[in-house]
């Protein structure tokens, strides 16, 4: 499992590293957000998000988990009511697989991110698999979506969820 995610994490930074130089022409402006929220309605922090003509950029600043490895996905569902179930499954307008090494992915997949001992815990990542904009991969699709961050880390191969236990946070895609 560690090389498995030593791979996956590589293949984030290597696509992080390829569109640091297109991000370089300056800030955008985040176009969206998701406000999360832990199943008793605590705030635990903001998900923001921003297009650029290269890929979206996600940016995540948490504060209130546990400890340790958390997966992250983007659900095919904009709803986190009654229950987090609500959010339904992966974002996968295309079909794809779980997991980063398949081709092609589950458009929500995103790289697993660390919780230090405070609690605070946060990422960036690019994807070029999910847009702001029209179409099918739309975040902004009829029912909408949202994010979900799990107890445990993505194992990358495991269907539907990589093996990441319960869903502890979850919020909802909105227009900034």
């Amino acid at each position: 499992m560690r090389r498995m995610s030593l791979a996956a994490g590589a293949a984030f930074i290597a696509v992080a590293a390829i569109a640091a130089g297109a991000f370089a022409q300056g800030p955008g402006q985040p176009q969206a957000q998701a406000a999360m929220s832990d199943a008793q309605g605590k705030a635990l922090g903001t998900i923001t998000l921003t297009q650029f003509p290269q890929g979206l950029l996600v940016h995540a600043e948490l504060d209130g988990l546990k400890p340790g490895w958390h997966a992250v996905h983007i659900h095919e569902n904009g709803t986190c009511t009654p229950s987090f179930a609500a959010a339904g499954g992966h974002f996968n307008p295309h079909g794809g697989q779980h997991g980063i090494d398949a081709a092609p992915t589950h458009a929500g997949d995103l790289p697993n991110f660390w919780v230090d001992e405070s609690g605070k815990g946060g990422f960036e990542a690019v994807t070029v698999s999910v847009t702001l904009s029209e179409g099918q991969a739309s975040l902004f699709k009829p029912g909408g979506t949202a994010f979900i961050v799990h107890a445990q880390q993505d194992d990358y191969a495991s269907e539907p969820a990589g093996n990441s236990g319960d869903r502890v946070a979850c919020g909802v895609v909105s227009k900034s």
